[in-house]
């Protein structure tokens, strides 16, 4: 039996508490569960985020990239790009496995965390 079960948490540094917050629920419309003085929780479909202010400099870096699973990519980011969310690329095919294309296009959160919208096409 494996000891883990599943991801439950991602934590993302941010900068500006308030700034991020308001990318992750009013950009990319997640729902914001709660917040305090220096955290706030954000649910996605069963998987949580925290954002936090670092406790300590050895924390402030960049997190790692979260892919987020979108059905039609191209919609998804030209309705982001509608709310100036900053993309470092377009919409691009990173993989062919059989009849099923992996795509995925990169924006930036203004917190210096680079993630992800991904999408598999079946073909």
């Amino acid at each position: 039996m494996n000891m883990i079960q599943k991801v439950g948490q991602i934590g993302i540094p941010v900068k500006d508490l308030d700034r991020a917050t308001e990318f992750y629920e009013q950009k990319l419309g997640l729902t914001l569960l709660f917040n305090t003085g220096n955290m706030a929780f954000f649910e996605s479909n069963g998987l949580r985020l925290l954002l936090s202010l670092p406790e300590k400099e050895e924390f402030a870096y960049a997190s790692s990239v979260i892919y987020f699973q979108v059905s039609d990519i191209r919609d998804s980011y030209e309705r982001l790009v509608a709310k100036d969310v900053r993309f470092i690329d377009e919409p691009h095919m990173v993989a062919k496995m059989g009849e099923t294309e992996t795509w995925m296009v990169f924006f930036e959160d203004g917190e210096g965390n680079r993630h992800a919208l991904m999408s598999e096409v079946e073909i």
